[in-house]
């Protein structure tokens, strides 16, 4: 096997070669966005070669004006060997108003049976000139979505092993046995060092792509994709051990969701809906990218402001601002219209189901690749 995913890949700023920039992109998705508290804006998705292979690499862009306009190909995550791809980026403010940027390496294929996520530190991010840290590896695996943060101060990296029907060389790694499934690595040292803690395996996963939220009664509860839509489980020892495995009754087509609770104690879903049917989707399209809150820890949904209902827009990520804008990201069309879209609104909004804040926008294209 090829052991280049094991060593890390390279940082290259605005390079030259136009098969990084949007003109020469062939396609790109799986967004993710972040803001510093200052305003900067970050997003990122994974391009390269023509589909996801190897030698896939992540892009990530700023912007200084509010979203109006980014800095092309600002910084490219490539691995130096042509068999690593480089995918499933994070973007994510810390307690430490630290810019993390991380990534999943993988050798000759989609899944090598071990993976690993990777991670730069950039101290400073409103500063003019950024500096990052040194990449290193943190977990196992692969992790596209943010870290949540406990009331004990513990941080939790949302980390998966995929199934064994993605992993054609596992075998390799006996020992990586009890980490196939939905992860939580922890850090209790503000991201020095990690530790694996415990996982779910939750029926009919699907790449897995996990969330956790810490419920207000201190459980910790996980949403997991799966082949029918999202299912659960929940844990009351900050994730060692993992009950209730169940459907969640949440649909959806078997994509990425996002959820996270906002500073009004509300929490936050954007999913595939299909709003006349009780927030649920029964025709697996992924159209209808729609936001949702809830006051009751997800027992029950209310509001619903439509994102995009056109067909083919998928892999939301969000972040809240201290004003309580909420700027999330999707991807529309990966190999046709291959656009990444920013959305701006408020709580507001979802709860009236129109933008009716003058600062609101929705499906703004932010990027379109024309490779």
């Amino acid at each position: 096997m090829n052991k280049g995913s094991m060593t890390p890949a390279n940082l290259l700023f605005q390079p030259e070669n136009g098969v990084y920039r949007a003109k020469g992109r062939l396609w790109q998705g799986i967004p993710a966005i972040e803001r510093t508290k200052n305003g900067r804006l970050f997003a990122a998705w994974y391009s390269g070669k023509k589909t996801e292979e190897p030698g896939n690499f992540v892009v990530v862009e700023k912007s200084d004006d509010d979203g109006t306009s980014w800095t092309d190909a600002w910084l490219i995550i490539e691995h130096d060997d042509p068999a690593v791809r480089c995918f499933d980026e994070c973007l994510w403010m810390d307690p430490l108003d630290r810019l993390w940027v991380t990534w999943t390496q993988s050798s000759d294929g989609l899944f090598d049976g071990r993976d690993g996520v990777w991670a730069v530190i950039c101290d400073k991010p409103d500063a003019d000139n950024l500096v990052f840290s040194k990449a290193r590896r943190i977990a196992n695996g692969l992790m596209m979505n943010k870290p949540t943060v406990l009331q004990n101060g513990e941080w939790l990296f949302p980390c998966a092993v995929w199934n064994s029907k993605y992993n054609k060389t596992g075998l390799e790694f006996p020992e990586l046995n009890r980490e196939s499934g939905a992860n939580v690595y922890v850090s209790a040292d503000a991201g020095n060092s990690f530790t694996y803690r415990g996982g779910a395996i939750i029926p009919e996963r699907d790449f897995d792509e996990h969330m956790l939220v810490e419920q207000n009664n201190g459980c910790l509860w996980m949403l997991v994709r799966t082949t029918y839509g999202i299912g659960q489980a929940f844990s009351d020892d900050s994730g060692r051990n993992w009950r209730n495995v169940s459907p969640s009754g949440h649909n959806g087509p078997n994509s990425r969701f996002f959820i996270r609770r906002l500073a009004s104690g509300r929490l936050l879903m954007i999913n595939h809906v299909n709003p006349t049917n009780g927030f649920t989707n029964v025709k697996k399209r992924r159209d209808n990218l729609m936001a949702m809150l809830s006051e009751d820890d997800g027992a029950t949904w209310m509001g619903g402001l439509m994102l995009d209902a056109r067909a083919s827009v998928s892999y939301p990520d969000a972040v809240e601002t201290p004003d309580r804008r909420i700027y999330s990201i999707h991807d529309r069309d990966r190999y046709g219209a291959r656009e990444i879209i920013l959305n701006v609104f408020t709580e507001n909004d979802i709860l009236s189901g129109q933008c009716a804040d003058a600062g609101s926008r929705l499906r703004v294209v932010i990027n379109k690749a024309e490779g």
